[in-house]
């Protein structure tokens, strides 16, 4: 993924921020064999410590590209938007002149994905997962041999991915004039579409806290 400077994350904590906010689904990418397309799997994830927890069906053919290259990608993106050509228009440019673009947030992590085939380790697993997912613990009792959870596990396998490095992007204009995004973070509001919302709610931190880009 290539990251201009001021697209870049402020920080390990903005980009580990964005994460915790509930942005916990992405894709799983990985090398298949010489001949194969890569295996790319949209997933939630879990966060624990610096590692993504992962499980999939036992039949799912990423398996495949995992025992063939275990360096994989995780991509999760989100809080995207469109941003038309007239609302770039710089002064004196006729409007049908401009030229659009895309906003969005990414996180890619880079790792070595570890295979858990364990049942303990496996139950272990989803436990972690439903922590972060259901933290209210309105789920029965993950445990090898005992229902629902146990005559499941046979049929999923688990994925440590061991995260060797991440890249975050958020592209929302940042080496624009300050009142050029704050005239399209206007526009996005006004419009309200899609993750409309969200990618203006960015535009405007990132606004907050670079103000002025200085190379």
């Amino acid at each position: 993924m290539f990251v201009h400077p001021w697209d870049a994350s402020l920080g390990d904590a903005e980009w580990q921020s964005w994460i915790a906010e509930g942005h916990d689904f992405g894709l799983l990418s990985a090398n298949g064999p010489p001949g194969h397309p890569p295996a790319a799997v949209p997933t939630h994830f879990a966060p624990d410590g610096p590692d993504l927890l992962i499980h999939l069906a036992r039949p799912n053919p990423a398996w495949k590209a995992i025992a063939h290259d275990p360096n994989v990608l995780f991509t999760v993106f989100g809080d995207y938007a469109f941003i038309p050509g007239p609302w770039r228009a710089e002064g004196g440019t006729p409007p049908t002149d401009a030229v659009p673009t895309s906003y969005y947030t990414a996180v890619q992590f880079t790792g070595r994905a570890h295979i858990i085939d364990d049942p303990e380790d496996k139950a272990e697993l989803l436990r972690r997962q439903l922590a972060h997912f259901q933290p209210d613990g309105d789920y029965a009792l993950v445990a090898v041999g005992r229902p629902p959870y146990g005559r499941l596990l046979p049929g999923i396998r688990g994925l440590r991915l061991e995260v060797t490095d991440v890249k975050a992007k958020f592209k929302y204009d940042d080496e624009e004039p300050v009142e050029h995004r704050t005239a399209v973070a206007d526009h996005l509001t006004e419009r309200g579409q899609g993750l409309d919302a969200p990618a203006a709610h960015q535009q405007r931190r990132r606004l907050d806290r670079i103000g002025t880009w200085k190379p």
